[in-house]
């Protein structure tokens, strides 16, 4: 497993999301708390960025600003539809 920094934890506001591209993939950053999550930044039911949507810090969850799905950070299945299938998760620290 190859490790690719992308920004410096105090970087990163708590509560919100930002985009990297890692080797050609978008991915989505958000920190909640002392906690950090990456997850593949296309919702998988349009191809629209996940960064640019609410994080919800209880839930850990992200939702997708344009049709309102949610995506669990921890495992990048949808919450909500109408999101049927999961995105990808990747180790952050």
């Amino acid at each position: 497993m190859s490790v690719t920094p992308v920004c410096a934890f105090d970087e990163l506001a708590d509560g919100t999301a930002r985009k990297f591209v890692v080797d050609g993939v978008a991915v989505a950053v958000v920190r909640i708390g002392t906690d950090v999550y990456a997850i593949g930044d296309v919702c998988s039911h349009a191809n629209v960025s996940l960064s640019e949507g609410e994080v919800w810090c209880d839930e850990k969850e992200i939702e997708c600003w344009k049709h309102g799905s949610s995506f669990s950070l921890v495992t990048g299945e949808p919450q909500t539809l109408p999101a049927i299938k999961p995105v990808p998760v990747y180790v952050a620290r």
